[in-house]
């Protein structure tokens, strides 16, 4: 029997799932002519040659394969990039004991020769890195009883349908990584220093090849603590990347189109961890085909992996750490000068357009200080759809809520490029990425993301010097954000800081709706401190400047505030009477948000006045509507308020699950 293979992996952990799923292909294969063909992909170093090498060695164990196993490196055919398949099924008729000068001269003859000696043969097959389904094809055995198992860096589509297998590797998950670490280092410093040790195999990515890189690091290094060796392996590892891996890439990289490779050139400067479709386009400039298309040839390559999309419905992509690395090595080589800066640029400006869209469509028209950008030649607009165009209730408050998601989907995106337009000098930018952030925050408050956001914006609108309406809008942003995280005193300067600005407002529409705002902010805080007689006076000062305008939605905001007011105070038929006409008039417009939360409000008034059946039905659209937008923090309030009628109406049993719901929403967002 001749067994081509090399030596099993020292060290191998995980992919059971893939094991299983091959060992019971093989079992249950009821091939005559043509063989099981078992397709291992993914990017370089996942250890693929690896796993196949012990499934092959798994099969062979089965005594069911007399005839050996048979291995090929294709990358040892290859002359410039290209692979001759005549050479190959020369170096396999050797293997099966052709006599190499009996071998066929012709590839037709050579062919028909391979088939001839594999007709009847019960043997294993092992092409690794092959590149193209059409290298494989010709050397497949011609027998059913036969299996191939392929390795290769992309999807081999081209394979027969039901005679092959694709098994797709995904990155080792952490406690995976951490355990083939743990194998390879076997040093006490990764147990002594947990932090550290995550921190290796995060720098990792799930990648083995890195991981057996970090490993030889802490070996070699015995004296030095795990956080200078981390130090070393990230300058490592992004300087020349993991070897043999580089290499690869690089040779792929080489026979890439031009669009391809522009395309990897550019997606490691694209702001956060993910991309989509959409923002490729706008990043790439190639346009909207000319983006598919070279995705596609990314991901034939092995270089991006498309099947590693999110659930979300933005469509998420993210380029392996491993891959990053290699595109930002390539472009710090290849781009030519002012290309990277052009694509952020033109990045930056379509995803300002497309928060400002997903802001207004989740929120309704509102007071902004920076107008809407103007669409980015060819990169289309995310297909999100404006609720204002459609009279149906229910299909307007889906489209809202899909604009809601995407803000929340896309959230650390924005905050990555509120700090790259900020570096680049971009102030009106970064304040017009802050108008959705604060969208989203409203939803989702208490994230130190934000507060350093507009931290930021107010440094770019002092910068900028251009407008006092962006000092007042942006300071604001922050004193609220502030006062949320329990920083009164700096929330207050913000304040202070408005209010000095506010004096250089002129008389526009927009400018006299800014200077009601920092009044209602105002009052605002002096809510959040228990002062709700101080902020009732501004809220009523804030409501009369608002009609004085006249601006409808601020008035209904403000009646919103003071019925909230009335109540803290103790006024309970003032605040119904103020929260019952807010609550009408949000409906009215429409205003998805201020439905729920002045349901939540006006059904809190409601249970102090006795009318616990009014109250619950409006907890309850209050609670439906936080779910909808995903605002955990909304969801916990309604639950605890649910728990407190219930125990109240001696709902024991119903009280308790209430409770349970809002500790849970806690916990999952680290509020607890």
């Amino acid at each position: 029997m001749r067994v081509e293979l090399p030596p099993g992996p020292v060290y191998f952990v995980n992919r059971d799932e893939e094991r299983e799923r091959a060992l019971r292909a093989v079992t249950e294969w009821r091939g005559r002519s043509r063989p099981l063909v078992l397709s291992f992909s993914g990017p370089g170093g996942l250890g693929k040659t690896e796993l196949a090498v012990l499934i092959a060695r798994a099969l062979l164990d089965r005594q069911s394969f007399p005839d050996g196993v048979l291995s090929v490196d294709l990358d040892d055919f290859r002359v410039d990039g290209v692979l001759d398949p005549g050479d190959v099924l020369s170096q396999l008729l050797t293997s099966l004991d052709a006599e190499p000068d009996q071998v066929q001269a012709s590839y037709a003859a050579r062919c028909k020769q391979y088939w001839t000696k594999t007709s009847e043969a019960k043997l294993i097959l092992l092409l690794d890195n092959a590149r193209y389904a059409s290298e494989v094809l010709p050397l497949l055995p011609a027998s059913g009883d036969s299996v191939v198992i392929v390795t290769s860096h992309g999807p081999l589509h081209d394979l027969e349908a039901g005679a092959a297998v694709d098994l797709a590797l995904p990155p080792l998950e952490e406690q995976a990584a951490a355990e083939l670490l743990e194998l390879i280092a076997r040093d006490h410093r990764l147990a002594a220093d947990p932090e550290a040790a995550r921190a290796v195999v995060r720098l990792c990515d799930g990648l083995p090849a890195a991981l057996h890189v970090a490993g030889r690091w802490v070996r070699a290094h015995r004296l030095r603590p795990l956080s200078r060796i981390l130090a070393d392996l990230q300058a490592e590892l992004d300087e020349k990347g993991v070897s043999g891996v580089e290499h690869f890439s690089d040779m792929v990289y080489a026979d890439l189109s031009r669009p391809a490779a522009l395309l990897y050139r550019l997606l490691p400067h694209h702001p956060g961890e993910t991309f989509t479709l959409h923002s490729a386009t706008a990043l790439s400039g190639l346009g909207p085909d000319a983006c598919e298309d070279a995705l596609e040839e990314l991901y034939r390559a092995g270089l991006l992996d498309l099947r590693r999309l999110s659930l979300t419905e933005a469509g998420q992509l993210r380029l392996p750490g491993s891959q990053r690395g290699h595109a930002l090595r390539r472009s710090r080589r290849e781009a030519a000068e002012g290309e990277v800066a052009e694509a952020q640029v033109r990045l930056l400006r379509w995803f300002v357009r497309q928060a400002q869209l997903a802001d207004r469509f989740a929120a309704g028209r509102r007071l902004t200080v920076v107008d809407l950008f103007d669409p980015v030649p060819g990169a289309p607009d995310v297909p999100l759809e404006d609720p204002a165009a459609v009279a149906d209730d229910e299909a307007r408050a889906e489209r809202a809520e899909r604009a809601a998601r995407w803000l929340d989907e896309e959230r650390h995106v924005l905050f990555g490029c509120s700090r790259l337009a900020h570096g680049r000098g971009m102030d009106t930018e970064v304040v017009a990425l802050s108008e959705p952030v604060w969208t989203h925050a409203l939803d989702h408050p208490h994230q130190s993301e934000v507060i350093e956001l507009f931290r930021r914006t107010v440094d770019s609108a002092v910068r900028h010097g251009g407008y006092a309406g962006l000092l007042v809008r942006t300071r604001c942003q922050l004193a609220r954000s502030l006062w949320e995280a329990g920083e009164m005193g700096e929330a207050g300067v913000q304040l202070d800081r408005a209010m000095s600005a506010r004096g250089l407002l002129e008389d526009s529409d927009r400018d006299r709706k800014l200077a009601a705002s920092v009044v209602e902010h105002c009052g605002m805080l002096k809510g959040a401190r228990g002062e709700w007689s101080a902020a009732l006076a501004d809220f009523t000062v804030s409501r009369d400047m608002h009609r004085a305008i006249p601006n409808p939605y601020g008035v209904l905001l403000l009646t919103y505030r003071m019925g909230e007011a009335n109540a803290k105070v103790g006024d309970l038929e003032t605040a119904h009477r103020l929260l019952s006409e807010a609550h009408t008039g949000f409906v009215a417009q429409h205003r998805e948000r201020l439905i729920g939360r002045s349901a939540f409000a006006l059904a809190g008034v409601l249970h102090r006045l006795g009318r616990t059946s009014e109250a619950r039905e409006l907890y309850q659209q209050a609670l439906g509507r936080a779910g909808r937008r995903r605002s955990g923090f909304d969801r916990a309030r309604v639950h605890d308020a649910l728990a407190d009628l219930d125990t109240a109406e001696g709902n024991v049993a119903d009280a308790e699950e209430h409770r349970t719901a809002a500790q849970a929403l806690r916990r999952r967002n680290g509020l607890v």
